[in-house]
């Protein structure tokens, strides 16, 4: 097949304008087209009046090597790329090894997937519970506010990324489009098709729960074993030369050990007991930046006349997202962070006396206000503030300190501390909510929050909020609300690791997705998932 790019159509075009707009760019007749498939569908937005589709294409065609040849020039022809995935080994019958996975977000889960698939029958361990008992935790927090620590937005089946607006597109460079392996295995587990072809898919929270559930039942019926609410306490560890040392197994808090050479560490950004046990057992861990801000909420019709004009609800088009990058005269990057159209705010904490906010949607997109986070960058240079010991870990006390904060700030009754866009940006305490009702369960409670973060951050966001509103008007509205604190962007530590996806000084630990500071998001982490599973496989077998 040929794939043909960039064709673009106006954004009521039909199948049938669609097809002739094929032929007319080919030059061709009717019948030298046998079929055709949609492989991208992306959306141009710049002229408000004219939004347009731009589609690529795999065509069937009569004699492909005429036109290949007829357009042996025009870089937007060519063969279709070979995107199946296979698999670099497979086990041998028996095998005897049995690879460790902790975590079951989306980087354990394909992880043990891929190494499910190829017969190693990984165990995997999550501290968490099973994904529709974790909802109903979840939930608890959000209704009754009543936290439970080993089972919540972070902790569970599923991982962070189950309360989230499902996003399933990254930056990251991807050669051997294991991001395509990531996107059908979905398909497999129920998602809709849509998400192999359209620009920027999603899936949202109801449809992943049963997702989720699909991929473990394939797990183990490979004979893959997941064990939930087994919360990983320990490394067993033997010395390997002055600076190295070897993974024999982990220790549960149970007490229980299960031995293993071949320990895949896919914890996600907030399993900080989880850091502090493999920095004091010599692991090589590292700061890293992150960013740290609020999220904020306007009216999705706000967002949606500003983006896409007279066309804004154009059933082709959903719910308009953005984004939004602005550099602060003090030097500090203002961006918006996991921006999700019709969608809400929700609790995000995994500890006590914490309030932590984070951005959540449904496939359908169709709740009344949009959000994102609004962050600004800082680096480890930061973090002396809150813990001046030098540690790799001083992140977390920043994120710790800002988060107890806030706690205090909203009520100490796990309440967001809020304020409307207009009050922050004059600098004066809110009372009383505008036009934008806050999401965010269990509520809201109105203030200042100029003391929720470091003086520079603020700074820069009341900068960058004018500038945004130049980009999107009624960005800077005076009833949009900004609720804090969003500290969770990304892990504020890296596990390093060399080329064999091993860690730098422990032979047998695979640090791996967001928590080892290798992925942002769904997509990226399951692809991390993916290359370590692949790692450990080769190890097992010799290659």
């Amino acid at each position: 097949m040929l794939r043909l790019t960039d064709l673009k159509l106006p954004l009521d075009h039909t199948e049938a304008d669609l097809e002739q707009a094929i032929l007319t760019r080919l030059k061709l007749g009717k019948g030298a087209l046998r079929g055709y498939s949609v492989a991208k569908r992306s959306t141009d937005a710049r002229k408000r009046g004219a939004i347009a589709l731009i589609y690529a294409l795999d065509l069937e065609l009569a004699d492909e090597a005429a036109v290949l040849a007829r357009f042996a020039d025009d870089r937007h022809l060519g063969p279709t790329p070979d995107t199946s995935y296979r698999f670099v080994t497979q086990a041998p019958a028996k095998s005897p090894h049995r690879p460790i996975v902790i975590g079951m977000g989306p980087c354990g889960l394909f992880a043990g997937l891929v190494l499910a698939q190829m017969g190693f029958c990984p165990i995997i361990l999550d501290r968490g519970k099973a994904v529709r008992e974790r909802t109903k935790d979840t939930w608890d927090l959000w209704r009754k506010r009543n936290l439970h620590p080993e089972s919540n937005v972070q902790f569970g089946e599923g991982g962070a990324g189950t309360f989230s607006d499902g996003k399933l597109y990254s930056q990251i460079s991807d050669p051997k489009h294991y991001g395509r392996k990531v996107l059908t295995e979905f398909v497999k587990a129920g998602a809709p098709e849509e998400i192999l072809w359209i620009n920027r898919p999603h899936i949202g929270t109801f449809r992943l729960v049963s997702m989720v559930e699909h991929m473990r039942a394939t797990i183990e019926s490979l004979g893959g074993e997941i064990r939930f609410s087994q919360r990983v306490e320990d490394l067993l560890l033997d010395a390997e030369g002055s600076e190295r040392q070897r993974v024999r197994g982990v220790r549960l808090a149970s007490g229980e050990e299960l031995r293993s050479e071949h320990v895949v560490l896919a914890v996600g950004h907030s399993a900080r007991d989880t850091f502090a046990m493999l920095h004091a057992r010599g692991v090589y861990v590292e700061a890293k930046p992150f960013s740290v801000g609020f999220r904020v909420e306007h009216p999705q019709s706000v967002i949606d006349r500003a983006r896409y004009g007279p066309q804004a609800g154009h059933e082709r088009l959903g719910a308009a997202d953005y984004k939004l990058v602005h550099h602060a005269k003090n030097g500090r990057s203002v961006y918006s962070f996991c921006m999700c159209p019709g969608g809400t705010v929700v609790a995000a904490t995994s500890e006590p006396g914490r309030v932590v906010t984070n951005g959540m949607s449904q496939y359908s997109r169709n709740e009344r206000n949009a959000n994102a986070a609004i962050v600004v960058g800082i680096d480890p240079s930061d973090y002396a503030a809150f813990d001046p010991s030098g540690s790799p870990l001083a992140g977390i006390a920043l994120q710790r300190a800002l988060e107890s904060h806030a706690y205090v700030l909203g009520g100490e009754n796990y309440n967001a501390p809020g304020q409307l866009v207009g009050d922050f940006l004059a600098g004066r305490a809110s009372s009383a909510f505008g036009e934008v009702l806050p999401s965010f369960k269990p509520g809201v409670t109105l203030g200042s929050l100029d003391s929720a973060l470091p003086d520079y951050a603020i700074a820069a966001i009341r900068e960058a909020m004018p500038a945004f509103d130049r980009q999107i008007r009624g960005f800077g509205m005076h009833d949009a609300v900004f609720t804090g604190v969003e500290t969770r962007t990304s892990s504020p530590i890296r596990i390093k690791r060399d080329e064999s996806l091993q860690s730098l000084n422990t032979t047998g630990l695979y640090p791996a997705g967001e928590g080892a500071g290798y992925a942002g998001g769904i997509l990226s982490a399951g692809v991390d998932g993916i290359r370590v599973a692949e790692a450990v496989a080769l190890s097992l077998t010799g290659g």
